[in-house]
């Protein structure tokens, strides 16, 4: 299937927030406050490494721009440490300025869902929030960052796994094929409304925690994660088609992923702008992800059972 690419929206800056800002100047949110209430998934993978998180200021340009006129909640599960520790250190109290609702999901209340096994079985339980499916208007806030298991993480990835409780989220690792399936069916689930890249400072190497800084100077911000994070993945010098999940979420009709036909308002000539990020040490072993072609046809069977595939002819 041939998905239309959405037009996205970037911006230069080389300080945490300066970009997104920009972004956010020529975005129309007026969806936003119409829902009533904004959930923004930030990324506090680890309470003790402030590369791994999401830069406090990116989130302050969105609360300044909407916390006046709706009700907004900051909302995340750390996978190590503390939710408290974690917005004490990375300067998220600050937050409470504009009247922004921090939420530790650790606790939240939680729906069922059944992802794949090595086997490509799906009959692996895990617990996913209710405050994330259920938000009429998901945003998801990150900084680019290497993975050691799915190549990058970008706002998708941010989204689904942080949205499963804590002590699910090592069920999701069943290898390099099912993870990649798993994110990108969860993903189906709890598209965010918008999709924002802070990529004034990136993270390389062995990321998502361990990594090492670097300077990329170009934010995104759009209304598709899908193709958010496929123009975020080549800025970091990968091709979004080798990531497994943004594949699948493409082939199944979620989202353009050909970085030629990605166009991003404020930034016409983004594709030069592309650094290399150094990979993580796994890199080459992630790469190999691909189902067989009948894995891809059972797998997909049962999607579109339940009604997951929008491309032609499903």
């Amino acid at each position: 299937m041939t998905v239309a690419c959405p037009r996205l929206y970037g911006a230069e800056g080389k300080r945490p927030g300066e970009g997104v800002a920009k972004a956010l100047d020529v975005l129309d949110l007026s969806g936003a406050c119409a829902a009533g209430e904004v959930v923004v998934k930030v990324n506090f993978v680890s309470a003790y490494t402030e590369l791994s998180a999401t830069p406090v200021e990116a989130v302050e340009a969105l609360a300044k721009r909407l916390a006046s006129r709706c009700r907004v909640i900051v909302a995340e599960a750390p996978a190590i440490g503390s939710f408290e520790g974690a917005v004490r250190r990375f300067g998220y109290s600050r937050l409470g300025e504009y009247g922004v609702e921090l939420v530790d999901l650790a606790g939240d209340d939680y729906e069922e869902f059944y992802v794949w096994d090595r086997s490509l079985n799906r009959r692996v339980k895990v617990r996913v929030s209710r405050t994330i499916l259920g938000s009429k208007y998901l945003v998801s806030v990150v900084r680019p960052k290497t993975h050691d298991t799915v190549v990058v993480t970008l706002t998708l990835k941010n989204v689904v796994v942080g949205a499963i409780l804590p002590g699910d989220r090592h069920r999701i690792h069943q290898g390099y094929k099912a993870i990649n399936l798993s994110i990108a069916y969860l993903a189906a689930h709890m598209l965010p409304k918008l999709a924002i890249v802070d990529g004034a400072v990136g993270m390389e190497g062995a990321g998502p925690t361990n990594g090492t800084p670097i300077e990329l100077g170009v934010s995104l911000a759009g209304s598709n994660a899908v193709t958010v994070d496929a123009a975020a993945a080549h800025l970091m010098g990968f091709d979004p088609r080798s990531v497994g999940y943004l594949y699948y979420l493409s082939r199944w009709g979620y989202g353009c992923i050909d970085p030629e036909k990605i166009e991003v308002e404020g930034l016409p000539d983004w594709r030069a702008r592309a650094k290399r990020f150094e990979p993580h040490p796994t890199y080459r072993y992630q790469l190999e992800w691909r189902l067989s072609e009948d894995e891809l046809r059972r797998v997909e069977r049962e999607l579109e059972e339940e009604g997951l595939l929008r491309r032609e002819g499903a």
